[in-house]
């Protein structure tokens, strides 16, 4: 009797997979969730997702069944029983460079197939950012080669999207816009409060987005996510933690990140620290005739004796007076009742020391002199808290809610003193920002998905100011930069926009918002500029719509196409700042101005050959209108006014123009080989301020990029050999009146530039992992369009990270 039960026990145990299989990420090692498996025979029926610890049950399928293993971000594999078990039952997926069957949130504040969406949508996953390594968001990405960020100091990063830049870009994190009221329309460094360390995934929508964001996304928007905490699948408790500690040559970088999360059944907690400590940046030293002295630092401002003094740079290719230091801290609360509930706490601080503005240090008079012996950002706080509330439901006008409240303190403040004048003034500003979230999606039947929402938004300005003498410690008053008695904005929007399924094979999108907006500012003090009111407000309303189709085709083709307008209210930096731009020139308030208009038309082609081959191109055009640009005034009948001891020519804001921008992006991503991939992107833009005459350039926009390359991956082991690109911006391109920079430019422009860069990484088990990176290996001399400070030089990076 024993014979025939044993027989039988080895016959059925032969004939299904009395195993389970553990996916692991190939160069990582780590664990992979949520990999679909299933046979490859077409009428198989059984499916398995592997858990959070990377696991999935085998039995169901037959031992004949060749397993296919598919998640999107990662390469499809396939194998026999044999296979697995010569393997150990351990499978390694390589990550794909480019994926176009993802799930998207930027493009609707809710995730939604990427093969669904119009819109053109960049994305960074979490190894991805590990992977490249960098010290800061805003090096993340220009490394990236999708985004062109412009620099006036290292501590800073001002990105550009389709020709928008600063106030035109939209920052939302965690659900929450970043954008407030005092965002101006130069160059800006906020996004140098987001820790790169943190950021689970970053995903870059081009175009409008102002349906279902609001004011501000007009060349796109840059969706954040950071570390979620994860409650613990089995009930017992789970502890799982990263860290890192990073050095890098051409800053002298030294940076320290720890995160970990505690889960249980029902609560998580996620904690993060980082540390970065930055010295001056070293340029490259390996110069053309194109580039000439650019950036060559050969003496900087000192303060000896009490007497400012001009001190001999020994090294002129390092950039004194770059370095600064960044702490960030994360901790998020997670609370999951049950399933259909969610609440989570989320808070988020980054602060700074001072941040010297590199680019006006560097600036001279017309005898060759130090203009400025001062020049400095204060320490650049930003304190998030929200809370996030998730609910399911079952019926009714919603199958989600998403509610998120947030508040946030933002301190910014400017400290300048020209050279041999001992004055030093202080501006500081404060906002508080309130902002109110609550998104809603409902499936009104197999093929619609319909989703609204609401909006209400509160920022307070307030900003004070004084001169202290160097010497003497005097402290006097001072003009403040914005309203001396407050400044306050308020907003309040509803949308509504959905996803019709028209065929198995077209998708047709559409939305609409409309935005009431107001602005209220306060004058006490004319002593500094007689203002002809005591106060402004202004209202305004804003409607915006948007239509999208999408058609996939036999053969992995997807067409695309959409239009869509966006809008920007003026904030208080446009209408109700008074400064003094450069010296002589005072802008004034604008009680008048008008939102700033987009009406943008899209076109994209999609393909995927037998995934291994992804290929993207997309083309845009976008009417501009009602551009704001600083434009002479006149008060009181005068050109000009004696302010801070100097005549100096009125300016203000106007809406004084209509421009047109058009350009295209291509993206390629082939699997040679299961371990070899060719990738490459490129950007092009162009934009001309309509005129009577001849169209003239419009600021912000950047000469062509991009970047390509190959990327290695085996066991253990992932390494990248890339080539960073920039084409001219010449002369005749550059708009000499708005924020092309072209002081800070060679006499002809910007010149080309190309980087050659290598990184890699090595596993060495489970808990460990070594990187290194030789970026910029031919140590060029080189400076990003626009930007007051030039580019590392041959950067060595050395990282050692382990997770537990």
């Amino acid at each position: 009797m024993k014979q025939p039960l044993l027989l039988f026990f080895f016959l059925f145990s032969f004939g299904t997979y009395a195993q389970s299989v553990v996916v692991r990420d190939k160069s990582s090692l780590q664990l992979i969730e949520n990999v679909e498996i299933r046979s490859d025979l077409p009428q198989a029926a059984s499916i398995r997702f592997s858990d959070r610890s990377g696991k999935a049950d085998l039995s169901a399928f037959a031992s004949t069944d060749k397993l296919v293993f598919r998640r999107v971000g990662y390469q499809t594999v396939a194998y026999t029983l044999d296979q697995l078990r010569s393997m150990n039952f351990t499978v390694a997926m390589a990550e794909k460079q480019l994926e176009l069957n993802e799930v998207v949130v930027a493009a609707n504040r809710s995730a939604e197939p990427r093969s669904h969406v119009a819109q053109p949508i960049r994305v960074f996953t979490r190894n991805e950012l590990r992977f490249l390594n960098q010290p800061t968001m805003a090096e993340v990405l220009q490394q990236s080669g999708q985004v062109l960020v412009q620099k006036s100091q290292l501590g800073g990063g001002s990105p550009i999207l389709r020709g928008f830049e600063a106030n035109k870009v939209l920052i939302v994190v965690d659900g929450v816009r970043m954008n407030n009221a005092i965002f101006r329309g130069g160059h800006l460094q906020n996004i140098l409060t987001i820790d790169n360390a943190v950021v689970e995934r970053m995903e870059v929508a081009l175009g409008p987005g102002s349906v279902v964001y609001g004011s501000d996304a007009l060349g796109g928007v840059i969706y954040v996510q950071t570390l979620s905490p994860k409650l613990s699948a089995s009930g017992a408790t789970t502890v799982n933690a990263n860290g890192f500690v990073r050095y890098s040559s051409a800053m002298n970088e030294k940076t320290a990140h720890a995160d970990w999360t505690v889960g249980f059944r029902k609560w998580a907690l996620t904690t993060s620290l980082t540390a970065s400590d930055f010295g001056d940046l070293r340029q490259g030293r390996q110069r053309n005739a194109d580039i000439g002295q650019l950036g060559l630092r050969p003496f900087y401002a000192g303060f000896e004796n009490n007497t400012d003094v001009q001190i001999r740079n020994p090294d002129p290719s390092v950039q004194v007076s770059s370095g600064y230091k960044q702490i960030d801290l994360l901790q998020k609360v997670l609370f999951q009742p049950n399933d259909r509930t969610q609440h989570l706490l989320n808070i988020q601080f980054s602060t700074t020391n001072d941040i010297p503005r590199y680019d006006r240090l560097t600036e001279v008079d017309a005898k060759g002199n130090l203009s400025h012996a001062q020049w400095y950002y204060g320490p650049q706080k930003r304190l998030l808290t929200s809370y996030g509330l998730t609910k399911q439901f079952t019926a009714g006008v919603a199958d989600e809610l998403r509610v998120i409240a947030a508040y946030q303190s933002i301190e910014e403040s400017r400290h300048n003193r020209r050279f041999g004048n001992y004055g030093l003034q202080n501006r500081t500003e404060q906002v508080g920002v309130w902002t109110l979230n609550a998104d809603l999606k409902k499936k009104l039947a197999e093929n619609h998905t319909l989703r609204y929402g609401l909006e209400a938004t509160y920022n307070d300005v307030q900003s004070t100011a004084y001169r202290e003498n160097r010497q003497t410690g005097k402290v006097d008053p001072l003009d403040t930069r914005y309203p001396d008695g407050g400044a306050n904005t308020q907003s309040l929007a509803g949308y509504l926009s959905g996803t019709v399924d028209v065929s198995t094979r077209s998708t047709l999108t559409y939305g609409g918002r409309y935005a009431w907006n107001r602005l209220y500012a306060t004058f006490n003090d004319k002593t500094f500029f007689p203002f002809p009111y005591n106060d402004i407000t202004q209202q305004s309303g804003a409607l915006t719509g948007s239509l999208g189709w999408l058609t996939r085709l036999p053969g992995s083709w997807q067409l695309a196409a959409s239009l869509s307008s966006g809008y920007r209210v003026p904030n208080v930096d446009d209408l109700a700042k008074v400064f003094e731009s450069v010296a002589g020139t005072l802008v004034v308030p604008n009680p008048t101005l008008k939102p700033e208009r987009t009406y943008t038309l899209d076109a994209g082609i999609r393909k995927q050959l037998a995934e291994r081959v992804s290929l993207e191109v997309e083309g845009f055009y976008t009417v501009y209108k009602n551009a704001i640009t600083t434009q002479p005034v006149t008060l009181n009948g005068q050109t000009q006014i004696d302010y801070n001891g100097r005549s100096s020519r009125i300016v203000t804001q106007k809406n004084s123009q209509q421009a047109r921008l058009y350009g295209f992006n291509a993206q390629l991503s082939a699997d040679l080989t299961q371990a070899l991939t060719l990738f490459g992107t490129v950007t092009y833009t162009r934009g001309r301020i309509l005129t009577d005459t001849t169209g003239y350039p419009l600021d912000h926009i950047p000469p062509i990029y991009g970047k390509g390359g190959l990327r290695l991956t085996i066991t253990k082991f992932r390494a990248e050999a890339n080539v960073l690109f920039n084409g001219w911006k010449r002369l005749k391109d550059y708009n000499l009146v708005g924020e092309d920079n072209i002081v800070y430019a060679t006499p002809n422009g910007m010149p080309s530039w190309q980087t050659i860069n290598l990184r890699a990484s090595y596993q060495l088990n489970r808990h460990v992992q070594m990187q290194a990176a030789l970026e910029n290996i031919l140590d060029r001399s080189y400076r990003v369009f626009a930007s007051g400070i030039s580019a590392p030089g041959r950067n060595l990076v050395l990282t050692l990270r382990g997770t537990l």
